[in-house]
C-alpha cells in the first residue's frame, strides 16, 4: 500500500534531526512501504531540490546509514510545498499536489504536526475545511472516519486539563479518535516495549510483580543539559508539564498495567488508562508532603527567564495506586535539568527476604534484589541478586546479571521515531496515547501545579548543576523509609 507522509513544520529542527533521518533509515532497511512519498510543508520558500539539499546535510549528520547512493534514491521520494497550513485555501492546493505525486489514488496519508502546539487546533480545523472542498477529477471520501487519513500530533497536547479537553473537542470535530496518533517518543524506545515482553512473555516475573514482593518503584529521567536558549519556553512549562505529564506517567502506566487480553492498540491502551484511574488524588497538605521541587543554581540567569520566576527544573513525586496489585507500594517519580548525567531508568526495588539468614551482626543488612530497566542512553536490563563470595565463609555480595540490546543483537538500534512512524503508516496505535489518557494524566498533574502556584506549596529548593537534584531530595525520600538509586548510567 502506497503511503504519503506529510510533515507540517518542515523547516523545523524536529524534521531535520529526527523525522527525515528516521524515514531515511526505514527506507534503507526496506521497511518504508513501496511507492511512499514524503512531502514537507512550511511557509519557507523552498523548491523541491533546495529542501532535498538541506536535508541531505542534516541526514548525513544524524543517520549512521547515510551514503550518497542511497540518499539519491531516497530523495526522489521527497517533495516540498510552500504554504500556510492555517489557511484552508493553501490546504486545498496541497491536496491537489498530493494527488499529482501520489502513486495511487487509494494511498494512505499520514499528516505529521511538527508545528508549534498553538497551531494544532488551527491546522486540524483547516484540514477539515479543505477536505470538504471538492476538487475536479478527485473522488475522495470525507475526512472524518477515513482511516486512510491519520494525524500524528506531537507533545505537549494542551497545557492543563482544560486546554487538553478543548483540543480534544476541536480534534474530534474533524477526526475520529481512530485517526489521531498522539506521539510520545519514549514509547517507541526498545526497552519500553521490552518491558511488556519482560512481564508478559516470561513466567518468572509476573508472579512477583505485585505488592507482596515489591517494596517500591522508582522512575527517573535525568537530563545533563541546562535550559539554555529555551528559557522563554521552558519557564512557561516547567518540569511537570515538560516531563511528568507525558513521559513519566506513561512509563508508570506501562510498569503497573495488567496484561491485556490480546496485544492490540485498544486493549493495551485500556489497561494503561486503568492504571491512571487508580492514582490516588492528593489534597493541598498531601501534595506538600508527597512532592518536592527545586531549580538549579543559575536558572534565573538563563536567557528568557524572568528574574522573579518560580519555575521548577527538578521535581520528585510520591504516588500511590488504589489497586489490588499495587496497594501500599509507593511509586517515586523524578526528573530534572542540569543533573550529573543523562539517563532514564525504572528501578523495581524488591522486598528483603523474611529472614536475613546471612546478615553479619555488625554490618548493614544485605541489599535486597533490584531489577533495573535502563531506557537510555544504553538500552538494557540488569538484575541484582546476592551470591556467595568464594573462599570467604558465608560472606555474600550483590552480583549483577546484565542484558544489553547492543550486545545481544547485531546492527544499529532503531531510533524511537522509526518505530512510531512505521506504526502510524501501518495504522497501529498501540504505542500512541489516547485522548482519555491525556486527560487523566493532566488530571493528576493539575492539582500539583495549582498547589505549587498557590503560595502555600512546598518550598522551592536550589541545587548545584551536576548533582542528583537538591540534597533535600535525599532527606525527603528517606523520610518515607527509602533511598534513591543513583547510578549514572548503570549500563554503558
Amino acid at each position: 500500500m502506497a503511503n504519503s507522509i506529510v510533515i507540517f513544520g518542515a523547516s523545523g529542527d524536529l524534521t531535520s534531526r529526527k523525522l527525515i533521518p528516521a524515514l531515511y533509515s526505514l527506507f534503507c532497511k526496506k521497511y518504508l512501504p513501496p511507492d511512499s512519498v514524503i512531502v514537507g510543508v512550511s511557509r519557507s520558500p523552498f523548491t523541491h531540490q533546495e529542501w532535498r539539499d538541506a536535508l541531505r546535510e542534516t541526514t548525513k549528520q544524524f543517520s549512521r546509514r547515510y551514503t550518497d547512493e542511497k540518499w539519491e534514491e531516497f530523495s526522489k521520494r521527497v517533495f516540498y510545498f510552500s504554504g500556510d497550513v492555517a489557511k484552508p485555501e493553501d490546504f486545498v492546493k496541497l491536496r491537489q499536489q498530493l494527488h499529482v505525486i501520489e502513486a495511487s489514488e487509494n494511498a494512505n496519508r499520514v499528516y505529521y504536526l511538527s508545528v508549534s502546539p498553538k497551531l494544532y487546533a488551527a491546522t486540524i480545523a483547516s484540514m477539515g475545511q479543505a477536505h470538504s472542498v471538492p476538487i475536479d477529477g478527485i473522488n475522495e471520501p470525507p475526512l472524518k472516519g477515513n482511516k486512510k487519513r491519520r494525524v500524528v500530533i506531537e507533545k505537549p497536547f494542551g497545557t492543563n486539563l482544560e486546554t487538553a479537553k478543548q483540543l480534544n473537542r476541536q480534534t474530534y470535530d474533524v477526526l475520529d479518535e481512530s485517526q489521531v496518533y498522539r506521539i510520545d517518543h519514549y514509547l517507541g524506545k526498545e526497552t519500553v516495549q521490552n518491558l511488556m515482553v519482560l512481564r508478559f512473555a516470561n513466567s518468572i516475573f509476573e508472579p512477583i510483580w505485585n505488592r507482596n514482593y515489591i517494596e517500591n518503584v522508582q522512575i527517573s529521567v535525568a537530563e545533563e543539559v541546562k535550559v539554555g536558549r529555551r528559557g522563554d519556553y521552558y519557564d512557561t512549562s516547567g518540569v511537570l508539564r515538560d516531563m511528568f505529564q507525558n513521559h513519566l506517567l506513561q512509563l508508570l502506566a506501562i510498569t503497573a498495567m495488567e496484561a491485556p487480553a490480546q496485544f492490540n492498540a485498544g486493549l493495551v491502551r485500556d489497561e494503561k488508562v486503568k492504571v491512571l484511574r487508580t492514582v490516588q488524588p492528593m489534597s493541598g497538605k498531601e501534595i506538600n508532603r508527597n512532592t518536592l521541587r527545586a531549580r538549579y543554581t543559575g536558572y534565573l540567569e538563563e536567557p528568557g527567564v524572568p528574574p522573579d520566576s518560580q519555575t521548577a527544573t527538578f521535581a520528585a513525586l510520591r504516588l500511590h495506586l488504589d489497586s489490588w496489585r499495587w496497594s501500599g507500594v509507593p511509586f517515586y517519580l523524578r526528573s530534572g535539568k542540569a543533573m550529573n548525567c543523562r539517563t532514564t531508568e525504572i528501578v523495581i526495588q524488591f522486598r528483603q527476604p523474611p529472614t536475613l539468614l546471612f546478615a553479619s551482626p555488625n554490618a548493614l543488612p544485605p541489599q535486597a534484589n533490584r531489577l533495573i530497566i535502563q531506557i537510555q542512553p544504553a538500552e538494557g536490563i540488569q538484575l541484582q541478586f546476592q551470591t556467595k563470595v568464594p573462599d570467604a565463609g558465608m560472606k555474600i555480595r550483590l552480583t549483577d546479571l546484565d542484558f544489553r540490546f547492543q550486545k545481544e543483537f547485531t546492527g544499529e538500534m532503531p531510533d524511537a521515531y522509526q518505530r512510531l512512524l512505521l506504526d502510524a503508516m501501518n495504522g497501529d496505535a498501540s504505542l500512541f496515547i489516547r485522548g482519555d489518557e491525556v486527560e487523566l494524566a493532566w488530571g493528576i498533574i493539575d492539582p500539583i501545579l495549582e498547589q505549587w502556584s498557590s503560595g502555600s506549596g512546598p518550598p522551592l529548593f536550589e541545587y548545584e548543576p551536576g548533582n542528583w537534584g537538591p540534597t533535600e531530595s535525599n532527606e525527603w525520600i528517606r523520610s518515607f523509609g527509602h533511598s534513591w538509586f543513583d547510578v549514572c548510567p548503570l549500563l554503558a
